[in-house]
């Protein structure tokens, strides 16, 4: 890809990972940086009354507010996100202050991945921070992300295009709130499903998910448990109805066979088999 492809922002960033490798500074590839907390743990566990507990995490810098030698940026890990407060005197030096003046301030972009050491603390609005003692350039974020914006309990400029949400999931997953919860029942559905039918003595099979012949095609969009025939059963077949919101414009195919007729399960015969013949 060309410079000529790029949008202005994609031409910045790559000017300023640039200007961090002049510094000796390389985000690629990104150096191991051990943790020890989460943003909604520190939140959750913090008391005014118990000692400062020191903590070190890492994530996405979601928004910066510079005022001079300080500064506040949102942080987003795994969990959620948390306020980190930076002044220039905690993370730099009076004789070497590029780290603050030059690094943080305007060779860093929103979406970059961070490292901070510090301290808990409260802030005089009463919101739970992170003081930072140490800053750690991890990653460079090379595509600017969509900027949602939240006040008073009102979004705007969300990312909520359904086709640019299905293309692109990686942003989606960053950008919106909620959206990570959804994958993770999803995923607790399907885990779920699976033991219950593994348990039950069913093997997994996963045929193709569209089969074209010469007699006919079908479109399955049902989970299926096919047992075989036997000296009870003569090739009974249920429909397990899909528990889970399907998020891939593609039909799935899940199929469990049994040796035996499953006399503990009643599956309701709902399977949508469209057939066209030609």
């Amino acid at each position: 890809m060309s410079f000529q492809d790029l949008s202005e922002q994609e031409i910045n960033r790559r000017n300023n990972l640039q200007s961090l490798r002049e510094m000796g500074i390389d985000p690629y590839p990104a150096a191991e940086y051990p943790t020890n907390a989460f943003s909604t743990d520190i939140i959750d566990e913090f008391k005014d009354d118990a000692p400062q507990r020191e903590v070190c995490i890492a994530g996405r810098m979601m928004s910066r507010r510079i005022m001079g030698k300080a500064s506040f940026i949102e942080l987003q890990d795994s969990k959620g996100r948390i306020q980190v407060y930076i002044a220039r005197d905690e993370i730099a030096s009076e004789e070497k202050p590029e780290l603050y003046n030059v690094v943080f301030k305007k060779l860093l972009d929103l979406g970059d991945f961070v490292g901070v050491q510090g301290h808990v603390f409260r802030t005089k609005t009463g919101e739970i921070s992170v003081h930072a003692k140490s800053l750690t350039v991890l990653a460079k974020s090379l595509k600017p992300l969509p900027v949602v914006k939240e006040k008073d309990g009102a979004i705007y400029d969300a990312f909520d295009d359904t086709e640019l949400r299905y293309r692109q999931r990686y942003v989606d997953l960053v950008v919106n709130k909620g959206v990570k919860e959804t994958f993770l029942k999803r995923a607790t559905i399907v885990r779920t499903l699976r033991s219950v039918l593994d348990e039950a003595g069913y093997t997994e099979v996963e045929p193709p998910v569209l089969h074209s012949s010469r007699i006919s095609t079908l479109s399955i969009s049902t989970c299926t448990c096919v047992s075989p025939p036997s000296s009870t059963s003569r090739g009974s077949s249920w429909a397990v109805s899909r528990a889970y919101t399907r998020l891939a414009r593609i039909s799935e195919t899940r199929v469990w066979t049994a040796p035996t007729t499953p006399s503990s399960l009643a599956w309701s015969s709902t399977s949508s088999i469209r057939t066209t013949t030609g």
